[in-house]
């Protein structure tokens, strides 16, 4: 009899075995580069928030300024957030079900704002969205103008995080039974029920997962939207460029409180991704 099947049958499943079985199996020095790792994490957020100064920090978070930048990230982090999801999972669900070059060619086009550079991103929106730009000169001559308002920040926004989505979308799509979907088609379900009681049920642990990726990305995006959109207050001044601007101030403490602002909303979209997924990563 293997090994494995002799030592863990006697108590499948529970905590003790699985214990005997990772420390069986897993190589000890492990740890140290796994410590590394997440030392590399969690250090600069752990000297951050050492150096934050709790005493003001209600008069620095209070602030007009901080306030006003709050309520804008949040509003167009939404909204990018909703367009994320009104046209990735369409988009998820092709590339789940279809194959070929052209639905690779696709997947390469989806990918391509997670490898460039926020600078890069930036300028690219520029030459589409801007009123110089393909689509600018059409939204142009309908007297539509995007450049330099929150517009053009929720454009920065769907740009960077719909990857984010669709890619988190695309991994649970894909682990939807195929032959479950078929004995309702053979059943006389149409595409559209199968789709609505089947697939986006089975697949909605990881759709919620994306699109809490996709608002916490939005949350952060700063280097395209500086280049894109600009920083304005009331208009395009996110709390990121609200960090940068404190940050060269004569107040820089102020940066540190709306740093910790920052950090206190993704946490809070990670206690929401748990409990709505059940876990944080996969296994």
């Amino acid at each position: 009899m293997p090994l494995r099947t002799r030592e863990f049958e006697a108590a499948p499943g529970s905590a003790s075995a699985m214990s005997r079985e990772a420390r069986a199996t897993t190589p000890a020095w492990l740890w140290l580069p796994a410590g590394i790792a997440l030392l590399l994490c969690a250090g600069p957020v752990a000297a951050l928030l050492l150096n934050v100064p709790w005493t003001s920090l209600p008069e620095l978070l209070g602030s007009d300024a901080a306030r006003t930048a709050l309520g804008l990230s949040l509003a167009t982090s939404a909204g990018s957030t909703l367009l994320c999801v009104l046209l990735g999972l369409p988009l998820a669900v092709l590339l789940s079900k279809l194959e070929g070059p052209w639905i690779q060619l696709m997947r390469g086009i989806l990918l391509i704002p997670l490898v460039l550079s926020p600078v890069v991103s930036g300028i690219a929106l520029l030459y589409f969205w801007g009123r110089q730009g393909i689509a600018g000169k059409l939204l142009g001559t309908v007297g539509l103008d995007v450049g330099y308002s929150p517009a053009a920040v929720v454009i920065v926004q769907v740009f960077v995080s719909l990857p984010f989505f669709v890619v988190a979308s695309l991994n649970s799509l894909s682990a939807v039974d195929r032959d479950l979907e078929m004995a309702a088609a053979t059943s006389g379900a149409g595409p559209t029920a199968i789709l609505r009681h089947i697939t986006l049920p089975l697949a909605l642990p990881g759709i919620v997962a994306g699109t809490l990726l996709a608002f916490a990305r939005s949350l952060g995006e700063y280097g395209a939207t500086i280049t894109f959109a600009g920083s304005i207050e009331g208009s395009t001044r996110t709390l990121p460029l609200q960090i940068e601007l404190s940050l060269n101030s004569n107040q820089p403490q102020a940066a540190l409180g709306i740093c910790l602002m920052l950090i206190a909303l993704y946490l809070l979209v990670l206690l929401l991704a748990r409990i709505a997924t059940g876990r944080l990563l996969p296994r």
